[in-house]
């Protein structure tokens, strides 16, 4: 039986029918032979280009919407994506190229372009293509805004910096006013209470000697006497808590194993403490000793009023270079929520006091249970400032 033949009306329904799907599409589309040269075009991409579709047909596509670079500067045919697509039999599809219209102007393209294979052998190519300019101007604009955006954050970001290095510089310098303060009324008291009293003592005395026949009298001196010696002792308490002469007289090291005697004796917790200087250390600035003091004794304190420890493990280190310190109590620890804490005013004291100087803390839960706190300070090297 013979194969059906199909009628010319066929072949014009077909063709009908894909003109109209051609005629349809809002984006441009075209075909080339393998010499570059247009064989069809539809309306749109005849009217995106500025050309009469007959003025494009038999005409080399590259040198007529595609000869130029966006700056103007000539685009060898050898390099289009167009004619490579379907010389290496590859499809392609590009978004940051330009079209040229009639008039010599361009506008931003996002074309495609597919090799056309009949029986296995390449003809050509179908090219769809669309303007961008607008998605184009959209994203340069988004693209401005955001570097716009970025460089505020960056200069934002400075002023920031810049803010919290001066609320870090006035916080230490605060500090060390606070600390100069703290040994100048300690000074005085010494000096002028602690002087008064020993004054007073011995006036108490010299009237004792000579009412010894005077039973009454010389009780009142006795006990006089005892009340002087115990305001003797809470001057002194005051003058140690003020400022410890220790730490100004015998150095960093003798300061913080004094201060550890006496949480041990007033808490009665049991202290591991391993404290050691190599022999080349240098000695801390004031300023750094007293830092580093204070944040010893803050970390004490915390031992004291919220770990419910019955043991705490101390570890110092005071090498070439730095200070390492390390607190580790078997107490309840600390929950997440008062690590985040803003207003744990004792740990964020802490934090800027070794910040200032260059240093880390660093405060969490230890290894079996408890807390464990940790500073490193960088030591400076002889004769540098802090």
């Amino acid at each position: 039986m013979p194969s059906p033949v199909a009628s010319s009306t066929d072949h014009a329904l077909w063709h009908d029918k894909l003109t109209l799907l051609l005629e349809s599409t809002g984006d441009g589309m075209f075909g080339i032979d393998l010499a570059g040269c247009c064989t069809f075009i539809n309306r749109a991409g005849a009217q995106l280009l500025g050309y009469g579709a007959d003025q494009l047909l038999g005409r080399n596509m590259h040198e007529m919407i595609h000869h130029s670079h966006a700056d103007g500067s000539h685009y060898p045919e050898a390099h289009c994506p167009i004619f490579l697509a379907f010389r290496t039999g590859h499809p392609c599809r590009i978004d940051q190229e330009v079209f040229w219209r009639a008039d010599g102007s361009r506008f931003a393209a996002e074309y495609s372009s597919h090799p056309v294979v009949d029986q296995g052998l390449l003809r050509g190519a179908v090219i769809t293509f669309s303007d961008i300019s607008q998605r184009r101007q959209t994203e340069d604009a988004l693209h401005q805004a955001r570097q716009e955006l970025e460089l505020r954050v960056v200069e934002r970001t400075a002023q920031l910096s810049q803010a919290l290095a001066q609320v870090r510089q006035l916080s230490a310098h605060m500090d060390a006013v606070r600390e100069e303060e703290r040994q100048r009324i300690a000074r005085e008291i010494h000096d002028e209470l602690g002087s008064l009293l020993v004054a007073l003592k011995f006036d108490v005395n010299w009237i004792a000697r000579r009412v010894t026949e005077l039973p009454p009298v010389a009780d009142k001196c006795k006990s006089m006497n005892r009340l002087i010696e115990t305001a003797v002792v809470d001057v002194g308490r005051i003058i140690t808590d003020l400022r410890p002469s220790i730490l100004d007289h015998q150095g960093l090291v003798a300061a913080l194993e004094w201060q550890l005697q006496e949480f041990g004796e007033v808490t009665e917790i049991a202290c591991d403490a391993d404290i050691e200087a190599d022999a080349d250390a240098p000695a801390p600035p004031a300023q750094l000793a007293t830092a580093v003091f204070r944040i010893f004794q803050e970390m004490l304190n915390n031992v004291a009023r919220h770990s419910g420890a019955s043991a705490v493990r101390i570890r110092i280190r005071l090498l070439r270079d730095a200070l390492h310190m390390e607190v580790r109590d078997n107490g309840v620890g600390l929950a997440p929520a008062a690590l985040d804490n803003h207003g744990s005013y004792g740990v964020m004291g802490m934090r800027e006091r070794a910040l200032h100087f260059g240093g880390t803390f660093d405060i969490g839960p230890g290894e079996e249970g408890g807390a464990c706190v940790r500073l490193t300070m960088p030591l400076p090297a002889t004769g540098e400032t802090p």
